[in-house]
C-alpha cells in the first residue's frame, strides 16, 4: 500500500465509507470510478488497467478532487456493422496494395491497434478466409473496370517477359498500354501467369495468345515489346502483331560487348575488388563512412557491379571516383591486399563514365510508362551515334570502346523494327521534321504513312459492314457514290491530311505529344487514329521488369509456395490500385 491510501501510483484509492472509515478490501479506479475487490494482490487491478485503460496507463491519474465523471461518458460503444465492413474492405485493400500476407490479420498487434484507435475492445479482426474473399472480390471489380476501359480503345500495345520465383516456378508477365479517349496514356498489368511447359517459340506464342483471348482483345493488339531472346523473337514471328525488341536491352548489351576484353578491364577489376572489400565487411564500411565525414563528403555506400543490372557499371565507377580520397585514407589504416586504381586507371574510368552517362540517359528516357517513348528511339539513337563519334582528343582506349559500341549497335538496328519506329517518330509533333533521318529516308517514311492512311480508308467501310447497322434509304446513293470515287480524289485527300499535319507548328522537347493530339484530334482525325496506334507502344520491356520487381515482394521466402492464382491476383491488384492511392 502506498502513502495516502492509494495503490499503483495513485491509479486506485481505497473506498471511504459513509462514516469516514477506510475499507481496505475495496478500491476505486481513479479513471472510471469502478469499484473492485482488493485482497492484498494487485494482479486483478493491473489487468483492469490493461483491459480498460491501455491508452491512459502511462499518463498520471486525474486529481482526486476533480468532479466525478459520469459512467456513461466512459461506456464503450462497439463499432456499427457499416464501419466494420469499411474496415474489412480497407484491410483487404491494404493487403493487396502493400503485398502483405493474409495471415497479417491474425497478428494480435494489429488487432490491439484497431481496438485502441476505435475504443472498441470487443473488435475482432476478420479471418483469413474473409480477407481472401474480399481480395478476390476487389480483384474481380477492378478487372471489370479494366475490361471496360480496354473496350473503349481501338488499339493496345503489350509488353511481355518471363520470370522465375523463389519457389522455382516460371511466370509470364504481360502489361497493356493504350490511350484513353481523352488521350491519357495508361499502363496496366494483364496477368502474372504461371507456365509449366518449356519456353519454346510455339509455346511462348500460345501463352501470349491465351492472355489476349482471356481479355477479349485479339483484334485490338497491334504490337508486342519483349527482350531480344531468341525464343521471344521466334515466337513473335508466329503472332499477328508487330514485334519491337527492347531498346534498353540492346543498349545494355552493346555496353557489355564493348567492355569485354577492353583496355578498361584492369581498372574495372580493381574497382570491383575495392567495392567488395568495403561491401562485405561492416567494419570496413564503417571506416569508410568515418573517412567520408572527416573529409566533409557525403556519406554513401559503394555500388557493386551486377552483370544483369542496367547501368550498374556506371554507378560503380561514379561512386569510386567520388570517394577516391576517403578510400585511400581507409585503406591506409590497415594492411590489405586490396589496391587502389592508379592515376592512369582512374583517368580511364572518368572518361568511361562520361560516355556511359549518355547510355544511362537514353535508358531512363525510354523506360517510362506514363509518357510516349516509342517515338524517341530514333532521336535517342542518333544522339548516341553523335556521342560515339571519335574526336582528336580521344585516347586510344576510348576510341576502341566507341568503335566497338557503334559497330555493335549498328548490327542491332536491323532487328529493331525501324519501320515502326520511324512512323512513330513522324507522328510525334516534337520530331515530325525527321531531322534524325536522311532526306531520302524522310520521303520513304511519309510515303509509308500515306499508304497507311489509304489502308485505313479502305478498312473503314468493312468495319461499318461488320457492325450490321441498318442505314436509311436516302444514304445508300451517297455511300455508293463514295465507293465509286476515283483513286485520284482519295490520294488528294490523304495528301491533304499529311500536309495539314506537317504545316502545324512543332512543339518543344519538354511538351507532351498526347496533350497536343488531344487538342488537335478533331482537325487531324485520320492522323490521330494512326498516332494512337503507334505512340502507345513502349520502347522497352521495363514495365514488365517493374512488374516482376513487384512480384518479388509478393512471393517472398515466407510465401514461396503461394498459389499461382493468388500471385496473379495480388500482383495485378497492387499494380491496378497504385494509381488510385
Amino acid at each position: 500500500m502506498e502513502a495516502g491510501g492509494t495503490l499503483l501510483n495513485g491509479k486506485f484509492k481505497f473506498k471511504i465509507g459513509k462514516d469516514g472509515s477506510v475499507d481496505k478490501n475495496k478500491v476505486i479506479c481513479t479513471y472510471c470510478q469502478c469499484e473492485l475487490s482488493y485482497h492484498r494482490s494487485s494482479s486483478s487491478l493491473k489487468y483492469h488497467l490493461m483491459a480498460k485503460h491501455t491508452a491512459d496507463v502511462d499518463s498520471p491519474p486525474p486529481p482526486h478532487n476533480q468532479t466525478q465523471t459520469r459512467l456513461d461518458s466512459f461506456r464503450q460503444r462497439p463499432m456499427d456493422p457499416a464501419t466494420k465492413m469499411k474496415l474489412t474492405v480497407a484491410i483487404a485493400k491494404w493487403v493487396a496494395t502493400a503485398c502483405r500476407p493474409t495471415s497479417v490479420v491474425e497478428d494480435e498487434g494489429l488487432q490491439n491497434i484497431i481496438r485502441i484507435a476505435s475504443n472498441d475492445w470487443t473488435y475482432e479482426t476478420p479471418s483469413r478466409g474473409t480477407i481472401t474473399h474480399r481480395v478476390e472480390t476487389l480483384f474481380q471489380n477492378e478487372k471489370s473496370q479494366l475490361q471496360l476501359a480496354l473496350g473503349q480503345t481501338d488499339t493496345i500495345a503489350l509488353t511481355g517477359d518471363y520470370w522465375t520465383s523463389l519457389g522455382n516456378d516460371n511466370y509470364l508477365g504481360v502489361t497493356a498500354h493504350y490511350f484513353t479517349p481523352q488521350w491519357e496514356l495508361q499502363s496496366h498489368a494483364l496477368t502474372v501467369m504461371k507456365t509449366e511447359d518449356r519456353h519454346f517459340a510455339e509455346n511462348v506464342a500460345e501463352h501470349f495468345m491465351s492472355v489476349v483471348r482471356e481479355w477479349g482483345i485479339e483484334k485490338k493488339v497491334v504490337s508486342l515489346t519483349t527482350d531480344s531472346a531468341r525464343n521471344m523473337v521466334a515466337a513473335a514471328r508466329e503472332l499477328p502483331f508487330e514485334h519491337l525488341p527492347c531498346i534498353a536491352h540492346s543498349v545494355h548489351r552493346a555496353v557489355t560487348v564493348s567492355l569485354h576484353n577492353s583496355p578498361f578491364d584492369s581498372a574495372l577489376a580493381k574497382c570491383r575488388k575495392l567495392v567488395g572489400h568495403f561491401k562485405h565487411s561492416p567494419a570496413n564500411a564503417l571506416e569508410l563512412e568515418r573517412q567520408q565525414v572527416a573529409l566533409n563528403q557525403r556519406k554513401e555506400e559503394l555500388t557493386q557491379e551486377v552483370a544483369t543490372r542496367w547501368n550498374s557499371t556506371l554507378e560503380m565507377i561514379k561512386r569510386v571516383n567520388r570517394n577516391v580520397e576517403p578510400l585511400r585514407a581507409a585503406l591506409a589504416l590497415h594492411s590489405t591486399k586490396v589496391a587502389m586504381p592508379t592515376a592512369t586507371e582512374l583517368e580511364k574510368t572518368k572518361n568511361l563514365e562520361a560516355v556511359l552517362e549518355h547510355c544511362r540517359y537514353v535508358t531512363d528516357l525510354l523506360g517510362g510508362e506514363k509518357f510516349v517513348s516509342c517515338s524517341v528511339v530514333i532521336p535517342a539513337l542518333c544522339h548516341l551515334s553523335r556521342v560515339m563519334e571519335i574526336t582528336e582528343d580521344d585516347p586510344a582506349y576510348l576510341i576502341k570502346f566507341k568503335q566497338t559500341f557503334s559497330a555493335d549497335m549498328e548490327g542491332r538496328k536491323d532487328k529493331l523494327n525501324i519501320a515502326w519506329l520511324r512512323v512513330a517518330t513522324a507522328l510525334d509533333p516534337r520530331f515530325k521534321d525527321l531531322k534524325c533521318l536522311s532526306r531520302p529516308d524522310r520521303v520513304v517514311v511519309w510515303d509509308f504513312i500515306r499508304d497507311l492512311l489509304r489502308q485505313q480508308e479502305t478498312e473503314r467501310p468493312a468495319a461499318l459492314d461488320d457492325q450490321s447497322m441498318p442505314e436509311p434509304e436516302k444514304k445508300k446513293p451517297a455511300l455508293m457514290f463514295a465507293q465509286d470515287s476515283s483513286s485520284d480524289e482519295e490520294e488528294d485527300t490523304v495528301d491533304q491530311c499529311i500536309e495539314r499535319y506537317k504545316a502545324e507548328p512543332m512543339i518543344g522537347i519538354e511538351d507532351s505529344p498526347q496533350e497536343w493530339w488531344s487538342t488537335h484530334k478533331a482537325s487531324h482525325n485520320e492522323m490521330a487514329s494512326l498516332a494512337s496506334k503507334y505512340l502507345a507502344t513502349p520502347a522497352t520491356s521495363v514495365p514488365c521488369e517493374r512488374l516482376f520487381s513487384l512480384s518479388g515482394h509478393v512471393v517472398q521466402k515466407k510465401r514461396a509456395s503461394l498459389l499461382p492464382e493468388n500471385v496473379n491476383r495480388l500482383v495485378c491488384l497492387s499494380n491496378w490500385l497504385k494509381d488510385k492511392k
